[in-house]
């Protein structure tokens, strides 16, 4: 918890980031997860986004899923290493259908 790399994650200040960003964003996080409330840092990173002018940015809590967006029954850290999911294939199927949209010529 004294190391710099430690020490840099506790400073960081999203906010003053996000403001800047104009390309565009997937921001998902999942219902369960227990590390990073999803309901709260998402509406926090896709304001950020939004107050920067960033007009390209889709947000979803993914329901059920934790931190790895493996399905999950309690989200805790314990549990990850019993799931035999390594991603949920609706985590899948938003990021595949975020990406084909993104890239259509």
């Amino acid at each position: 918890m004294t190391s710099a790399n430690y020490r840099g994650i506790l400073a960081d200040r999203p906010a003053k980031t996000l403001v800047k960003v104009r390309c565009p964003v997937l921001a998902l996080g999942g219902s369960k997860d227990i590390q990073v409330n999803a309901s709260r840092n998402l509406a926090a990173t896709g304001g950020a986004l939004k107050t920067g002018g960033n007009r390209d940015v889709t947000v979803k809590e993914m329901p059920g899923l934790n931190h790895l967006f493996q399905s999950a029954n309690t989200g805790g850290t314990e549990e990850c290493g019993t799931l035999e999911e390594t991603i949920a294939p609706a985590a899948l199927q938003v990021i595949g259908d975020w990406i084909t949209q993104h890239t259509r010529k």
